[in-house]
């Protein structure tokens, strides 16, 4: 951490002239001696924007009399500003002629010590400083990362694996010292084997390993977590693998990742899919109060084929997405609650979701609000989340955790789960990874982690109402045609405090921060488009923003106009703008810790720059040259509104959309549970069977079409007959796929025959 700094926030300027300003010059000019650079500030706003920018502070030097531009002076307002950005940095006052005694009490908790700039050399005020600041750059290191560092630092020679050594090996050849200059020597040297002992082991939880996962334990709010290096798909398949066993039932939210089912293909459950509710605009909502009722659960056990031959007829384990992928998150009392009636372990898969604990917006809304305390008394069930940590925090990719909250109903053992954890993970593990969890962990610690997650929801909000105000200047500029992307989010919004309703792009940001009212999906909003839903049981995310594009409604009511969101991601590509998902008509961008002005400014320039290209009917080699140079025979000659004419014109003609939330709604009969569908797949009993054929067949794999990434088909379900809403979608979007080469879906668990182009499936032989 050489590039630790020092801010000193003081009214002087650097370049002033006094008896002060000079001996505060020596105490600057004696820190830098120390190995520090000294961020000098001489009011709020100087100090605010290093406060804001320099998160490598090591050490604080604030003068009580800095200016401040308001009712108060800077310095206290300084003091709060550090506290709310900083866990434990140490802090000197500046001290003019007034005592100690006629400051307020808070800032003696706030501070670490005074220094009177006269009354002491500048060299040893400027030791108390470094001292303090080189004691706090070693403490805010979490325990792996320590002790990782400090092995990196002994520099001790290799005498196990990995067999690089340090990367000594890739040196030895030109490919390898290629790879080794671009990573670089420090995360080679990182690299190390299960062998050192000083560092601790990840399956016996020992040493810097075991503290660092005690201490995310502490931060997440879990009774333990489980570091896990193979991504949440991991966490997912070890929970289920350790919840449920062979024939016994489990409850799986149908808006599930398909690590979710691989669990079940391990442990050999029998699953029962419950049906989450559907949009318009194509998009998954949440599962509604009256799915999760026992009385819901127990009528739909009773009709089920795979609950008759079950071990035992009460489900085992229940599983289900939170956040989902679209940013709904349920209130996590209630719906724990509400399943406890069913089962007594509760999995909450939040991949997207880790950041939740950190801000009071998200209060309630995450796995781990269901404690004693939340939920007291004997019915609260054992609750598990999964996260990929990685995602919306800043971890390395695959980096993830389990958190587990047993109860007694269902006990978590250490040793019993920790077999579950060391068949899904490796003897092997990348200690940078592990380092990247520990980082993670000790980023959200204290107030620094709601003051990195409120920086992205401010930003998310920020786009919003930018959003929605540029629409506005469109429709009102009259030399244009009126339209514009639209944002999916509620109108308007009411505060709580004073019960007037507001313009979505009228609120005050501050309210929209706070008030997780304004998030809420009311029951019946036509914004959302979700039947089924009571008051406060789901709530919209605001880092994770759907963008809109003309040609349908949340009703579902398509236009004669529209612009199907493929062609846009399509374009912001060429913008070297990538975006997270993209339905029929909508697409997800996230606002993660890095986001930024500038990033999502570029963003709204590019969406200004189609609708300007559309507007002018501009040529499609112009817009979109890559694929008209894949396709020239499909797409030469075609203009941007053209090619979204033809598109819309053929998703309106297909209904695709309509015939996709009725596979959804109206789901595939389920004959053999997923695990029997795998030993025959593994062992040759299965086929591919082209759809025109698959008529009544049993899948033998998992189906799954992107837009919109959920399961259309789960291994052991029949696809049923020819007419029927199953087959009728695949066949609609073979004929669409074939339609538009370049913009073809993601289709999971399905293949493409070469000669033909026919899509097969995988399907059990007779």
């Amino acid at each position: 951490m050489a590039d630790s700094r020092v801010l000193m926030a003081v009214p002087e300027h650097p370049r002033a002239e006094g008896a002060r300003t000079e001996q505060l010059r020596k105490i600057r000019d004696a820190v830098e001696a120390g190995g520090f650079e000294v961020r000098w500030a001489v009011d709020t706003q100087d100090a605010d924007a290093v406060l804001r920018t320099e998160a490598g502070l090591a050490a604080a030097l604030v003068a009580w009399d800095l200016p401040g531009g308001g009712v108060e002076d800077g310095g206290p307002v300084v003091l709060r500003r550090i506290g709310r950005r900083f866990r434990d940095l140490p802090v000197f006052l500046i001290m003019t002629e007034e005592g100690v005694r006629d400051l307020p009490l808070w800032v003696s908790e706030t501070v670490v010590g005074y220094v009177w700039p006269l009354e002491d050399t500048p060299g040893f005020i400027a030791g108390r400083i470094t001292s303090a600041a080189r004691a706090y750059r070693e403490d805010v290191l979490p325990p792996f990362f320590r002790a990782l560092r400090r092995f990196d630092d002994a520099h001790e020679y290799s005498w196990h694996t990995p067999a690089h050594s340090g990367g000594v090996a890739f040196l030895k050849s030109a490919a390898g010292r290629a790879f080794h200059d671009y990573f670089g020597e420090r995360l080679l040297r990182s690299d190390l084997s299960i062998s050192v002992e000083e560092l601790g082991s990840l399956f016996e939880h020992t040493g810097p390993i075991g503290e660092a996962e005690r201490n995310a334990a502490r931060v997440f709010g879990s009774d333990s977590t489980y570091f896990v290096l193979h991504g949440d798909s991991t966490c997912n398949r070890l929970v289920g693998h350790f919840s449920v066993t062979r024939d016994e039932l489990a409850l799986v939210d149908r808006n599930c990742h398909k690590s979710v089912l691989q669990g079940l293909v391990v442990s050999g459950a029998r699953p029962v899919y419950l049906v989450p509710t559907r949009n318009g605009y194509g998009l998954a909502g949440p599962l509604p109060p009256a799915e999760l009722a026992p009385e819901a659960i127990a009528a739909r056990l009773a009709v089920h084929p795979l609950a008759e031959a079950a071990v035992s007829p009460r489900p085992q384990y229940a599983v289900f997405t939170n956040s989902t992928y679209d940013g709904l998150s349920y209130d996590a009392v209630a719906t724990a609650r509400a399943l406890a009636g069913s089962t007594p372990r509760v999995h909450f898969d939040e991949a997207w979701f880790a950041y939740a604990r950190f801000h009071p917006l998200y209060t309630g809304r995450y796995g781990m609000a269901v404690d004693e305390r939340t939920f007291p008394g004997p019915e609260r069930p054992t609750v598990f989340a999964t996260q990929s940590t990685h995602k919306l925090l800043a971890a390395l990719s695959q980096s993830a955790m389990v958190h587990v909250r047993p109860a007694p109903r269902a006990p978590v053992e250490h040793d019993r789960f920790n077999e579950a954890l060391m068949m899904h993970g490796t003897t092997s593990p990348l200690y940078p990874m592990i380092a990247s969890l520990d980082v993670a962990t000790a980023m959200m610690d204290g107030p620094q982690g709601e003051w990195l997650i409120d920086e992205a929801v401010t930003e998310a909000i920020r786009f919003r109402q930018e959003m929605v105000r540029l629409h506005k200047r469109v429709e009102s500029a009259g030399d244009r045609p009126g339209w514009f992307f639209g944002v999916w989010q509620p109108d308007s919004v009411t505060d709580p405090a004073t019960g007037e309703r507001l313009p979505f792009d009228e609120a005050p940001p501050e309210l929209l921060r706070t008030a997780q009212s304004c998030w809420l999906l009311e029951p019946g909003a036509a914004w959302h488009g979700f039947p089924g839903l009571t008051e406060g049981h789901c709530m919209l995310d605001p880092v994770k923003v759907t963008l809109t594009c003309p040609g349908i409604t949340a009703a579902g009511d398509m236009a004669e106009e529209g612009i199907p969101a493929r062609v846009l991601t399509a374009y912001l590509a060429t913008r070297n703008i990538v975006v997270e998902k993209t339905d029929s008509y909508t697409t997800l961008i996230l606002f993660s810790m890095g986001i930024t002005k500038g990033k999502w400014g570029t963003l709204l320039d590019a969406l200004m720059d189609f609708k300007t290209l559309y507007d002018a009917d501009a040529p499609l080699d112009r817009v979109l040259p890559a694929a008209v140079a894949a396709h020239p025979r499909r797409y030469a000659g075609l203009t941007l509104r053209e090619l979204c004419r033809q598109m819309h014109g053929r998703l309106r003609s297909a209904r695709l959309v309509e015939l996709l939330d009725t596979v959804f709604q109206q789901l595939p009969e389920p004959v053999l549970p997923p695990q029997h569908c795998y030993q025959r797949l593994v062992r040759g009993g299965t086929e591919r069977i082209r759809i025109a054929d698959a008529a009544n067949r049993v899948a033998a794999a998992m189906v799954t079409v992107t837009p919109p990434g959920i399961p259309v088909l789960m291994p052991g379900e029949s696809t049923g007959d020819t007419d029927g809403p199953l087959l009728r979608y695949l066949t609609a979007l073979e004929s669409f796929d074939g339609h538009f080469p370049g913009f073809r879906s993601e289709t999971h668990g399905v293949t493409i025959d070469e000669e033909t182009g026919d899509y097969q499936i995988e399907c059990l032989r007779r």
